[in-house]
């Protein structure tokens, strides 16, 4: 099927009088409402529950092979191949379910707030609270925007999720689906109610693009402080990208998905997609009050009588999601771009107890936890992640990256130098044992590192190395305990410690293994040392 038959096909869905284009967000509510898709909470905001798939479903994820991106993408386990004849089945299969719908809810607007390499996106849902997700999470155009005719096409995400695929006779794993199809700008999603599909879908399509214009896309929250220093803030779902951004002494540029030019960085997004499990206004005060009459709860268990939300219940997931627009918080940068960075942090949750709570890097470093991405999956985030799961994310998104990793990498080597930017790792996973007989760090400590590393306060300090990793840590930081900055002090046992510390360096050193194309260097002086 030709990009010219999908467009007429997708313009003729668009001319019935059941679809809905760009409602409001209160024609949205009363659509979510009159369907019984979800209920209002107790502040307005929309609560709906997504079944069996209360996280993504990365095993379900395909790319269509085409002839002017074979040679481009990185296949493997993560950028699974589909063929053209597959896409274009399913691809009618889903549009004939969107047709035959009494309704159908279109949202049109952008990916990327800098106007010069901003992406025209059009999302097509079943869902209207599908369609209320997108409409917070992507960016809504201005007046502005509405009166001028983009002479890009648009990338197209068709959303059917009660739409379940045929393995047999599909080509997928299950009967859920998210393929991509680059040269088509289309994306099919089916059999999942889980939203966040369409998010990181988007995400996955620039991680493509941008690096074709020199833009070095990035999965990292950030903010600026009144200074105007910006930071960012890598890491998996779950390690405090969100909840560390969200100062009330810095501007939020966003939460999770940016990009870095020569201009400086932008947020590809326009809200936050945060997670919201044991969320308390007395932790998270910025995220707990965004959550109002127009964002969205996914599985959030709600009392029945009160409509209260019980952010602590964790009954239907672990996974427990917040959507709402940048605008939500008191505190935005409005556009959300900013300057050059002068501080980054890499964020991993260390179920083995043995990481540093924080420690500068030195720009070897830097590359070799970058390209290693450590972090433990956290429960809920991936379907069957029950507990914390040893992961290596290669550049902190490995699931959403469609390129070589050492494109993104060598990327950012060369803006750290240019940008003389300073690196620091956070561990906000265990401390004083590993998971199951250590605790997670204070939210309170991981702050006051933060903020010293954010304020220059790290600069010239006394440290002290870890043995295994080389890792510089400081020896005191205001507001942390000191046996905290040293995980062998804060063990019951140290001989457990070098113990469970040298079986995660070996993981370190195998997984590090499958980088044949990076410079020794990073090797000797970035990893390990035993």
């Amino acid at each position: 099927m030709s990009t010219i038959q999908m467009t007429a096909n997708l313009n003729d869905l668009m001319k019935k009088n059941n679809v809905h284009r760009n409602l409001s967000v209160a024609a949205l509510v009363e659509k979510v409402l009159e369907r019984k898709e979800g209920t209002l909470t107790s502040t307005g905001a929309v609560k709906a529950e997504t079944g069996a798939y209360t996280g993504r479903s990365p095993k379900d994820k395909f790319t269509v092979i085409e002839p002017s991106t074979k040679d481009l993408i990185d296949w493997g386990n993560v950028n699974q191949p589909i063929s053209v004849e597959a896409f274009d089945q399913l691809y009618t299969k889903v549009m004939n379910h969107l047709r035959n719908l009494d309704e159908v809810f279109v949202f049109e607007g952008f990916a990327g707030a800098d106007p010069s390499s901003r992406l025209p996106i059009q999302v097509v849902n079943e869902r209207a609270w599908h369609n209320l997700f997108a409409r917070q999470l992507f960016i809504r155009p201005t007046a502005e925007d509405k009166e001028t005719t983009s002479s890009e096409a648009p990338f197209t995400i068709l959303s059917a999720p009660s739409f379940k695929a045929d393995p047999s006779v599909d080509g997928t794993r299950s009967e859920t689906f998210i393929i991509v199809s680059f040269e088509r700008r289309t994306i099919l999603i089916g059999g999942t109610e889980y939203a966040g599909e369409m998010k990181k879908s988007i995400f996955s399509i620039m991680n493509f693009l941008l690096p074709q214009k020199e833009i070095l896309p990035m999965h990292c929250s950030a903010n600026v402080g009144y200074e105007g220093d910006v930071a960012l803030f890598f890491g998996l779902s779950g390690t405090g990208k969100t909840t560390l951004s969200a100062d009330p002494d810095r501007r939020l540029i966003g939460d999770d998905e940016h990009g870095w030019s020569d201009n400086g960085v932008f947020n590809i997004e326009g809200g936050c997609y945060a997670k919201c499990i044991q969320l308390s206004r007395e932790k998270e005060p910025q995220i707990f009050d965004a959550i109002r009459f127009g964002s969205v709860l996914e599985n959030v268990v709600l009392d029945p009588i009160t409509g209260e939300a019980d952010y602590n219940n964790a009954s239907l997931t672990e996974n427990t999601r917040a959507a709402y627009p940048l605008q939500a918080m008191t505190n935005i940068v409005e556009p959300s771009v900013a300057g050059h960075p002068t501080t980054i942090v890499f964020l991993t949750a260390d179920a083995f107890g043995v990481l540093p709570p924080i420690s500068k890097l030195t720009k070897e470093q830097a590359m070799y936890h970058f390209l290693s991405g450590y972090t433990s999956k956290l429960a809920g985030t991936e379907r069957g992640v029950t507990e914390p799961e040893t992961t290596f994310s290669t550049c902190f998104g490995s699931p959403f990256l469609p390129l070589r990793p050492t494109v993104y990498a060598e990327m950012l080597g060369r803006k750290m130098e240019e940008h003389n930017v300073q690196v620091f790792l956070v561990n906000t996973g265990w401390t004083g044992g590993a998971y199951g007989t250590g605790s997670r760090m204070k939210l309170s400590y991981t702050r006051a590192m933060v903020r010293a590393a954010l304020h220059g306060e790290l600069t010239n300090v006394e440290t002290t190395q870890n043995g295994l990793f080389g890792l510089e840590t400081p020896t005191h930081i205001p507001g942390v305990p000191d046996h905290v900055l040293v995980p062998r002090f804060a063990w019951p046992s140290e001989e457990e410690y070098e113990k469970k510390a040298t079986e995660l360096a070996e993981k370190f050193k195998e997984n590090f293994k499958k980088f044949t194309d990076v410079d020794e260097n990073i090797v000797k002086l970035g990893g390990p040392i035993v």
